[in-house]
């Protein structure tokens, strides 16, 4: 019984995707263009880039305090992550004056920084093209329901004209489905993104307030 229904499910998105004509192939590949983008951005995102940024803060503060710069140093190089690299930047330049080690750190962030939000504007793009092409298809849809239902009997006229507005809502239906998954999946990757490059912001100036007090108190 479950065998018979998955393959009606099956049959059903079949007829679904045919009945819409060429549009459909192309929504399709559209959406699936976006999924793999979505896909690489979030292993990005979660395993590469991200750090817990307090505890790592934390980690850093004590080995600086204790003045073992090179342990704070070793830390950092022990991820690949976008913040230990902003900070390890500034921890290389802690012997020098407060400018270099700024410096430093915003070098660093202007390169590490469009790498997080790389490719995230595309998942935007994508969804406003699923949506048009969904319009698309549909226009395309009414036309040839038309142009069929002025050749066609007068008693299939309603028949014809009912199951080509059916066919063309098809495509507008698809394209709506994919334009919301991919702005739902846009929203949870950039607010991602926000996230580390705020840390980036805020610890990069907390590491430079904490060389900074460290070299009054050494004074």
């Amino acid at each position: 019984m479950e065998g018979t229904t998955g393959l009606s499910v099956v049959n059903q998105l079949a007829a679904f995707i045919q009945g819409g004509g060429v549009f459909m192939f192309i929504i399709l590949g559209i959406w699936g263009f976006g999924i793999a983008i979505a896909l690489e951005r979030f292993r990005k995102l979660s395993k590469t880039f991200d750090v817990d940024g307090p505890s790592f803060m934390n980690e850093i503060q004590r080995y600086v305090l204790s003045n073992d710069i090179q342990g704070a140093i070793r830390v950092c190089s022990g991820s690949v992550a976008a913040l230990p690299r902003v900070l390890k930047s500034g921890l290389k330049r802690a012997s020098q004056g407060t400018e270099q080690i700024q410096n430093a750190l915003d070098a660093t962030a202007l390169e590490v920084v469009p790498k997080v939000e790389s490719r995230l504007n595309y998942l935007q793009l994508i969804a406003n093209i699923s949506t048009l092409f969904g319009l698309l298809g549909t226009i395309q849809g009414l036309i040839e329901s038309f142009s069929a239902v002025a050749a066609a009997d007068p008693a299939q006229k309603a028949e014809l004209l009912a199951l080509g507005i059916s066919k063309a809502m098809n495509t507008t239906a698809l394209g709506l489905m994919a334009a919301i998954t991919i702005m739902i999946i846009h929203a949870f990757l950039n607010t991602k993104a926000e996230k580390i490059t705020n840390e980036i912001d805020e610890f990069s100036v907390k590491l430079l307030d904490l060389l900074g007090t460290k070299e009054q108190i050494e004074d």
